[in-house]
């Protein structure tokens, strides 16, 4: 995994929906967070990668709450590791591994981030998915079996309109040719 740590705007910073495996942000926690940078405190690089589809800004991957905080009190630019590379991890699965260090994901949070990544790639091991939201494979697979359902059953649909149509012309063949 590429890693780099550079200080970057604020302003450069995006919070993409699509990789936050949370539902909110924890205001009471921003307010905590904000007033430790009042007071000097220093605080871990948040973490980001390149934003896929707008060039010159980044996508926050861990540290929602701290770039929050660095926003509520004017704070133009922040230390940040730049991921370049997460070496084909699924960029939801690493934000939530990194987001349950300090607080668990909730049932829900953690059921909607395992469906998200299962319906954005359905090769992903239930177990993979558990490592990352902190849920066992057992939970993980009682979260998406029915999108796995529904995946083996557009398979077996597939693959039976693929046979029909493979008869079909086998007798349309032998009508043909005898």
């Amino acid at each position: 995994m590429a890693k780099s740590t550079t200080k970057i705007p604020i302003s450069s910073i995006i919070l993409d929906e699509e990789i936050y495996p949370r539902k909110g942000i924890d205001q009471k926690r921003v307010g905590i967070f904000a007033e430790n940078i009042r007071d000097s405190f220093k605080f871990d690089p948040i973490e980001v990668e390149p934003h896929p589809d707008k060039p010159g800004k980044y996508r926050l991957l861990d540290g929602v709450h701290r770039w929050s905080a660095f926003k509520a009190v004017g704070v133009a630019e922040t230390h940040a590791i730049i991921i370049t590379d997460l070496d084909g991890t699924d960029p939801l699965l690493y934000a939530a591994k990194k987001a349950i260090g300090p607080k668990q994901l909730t049932e829900d949070e953690a059921r909607d981030t395992a469906r998200r990544a299962y319906n954005k790639n359905t090769s992903l091991r239930s177990e993979d998915i558990g490592k990352a939201i902190g849920r066992s494979r057992q939970t993980v697979d009682s979260y998406i079996a029915d999108l796995r359902a529904a995946t083996l059953l557009v398979a077996l649909i597939s693959r039976y309109s693929a046979l029909t149509a493979s008869a079909s012309l086998k007798r349309e063949l032998r009508r043909e040719w005898g």
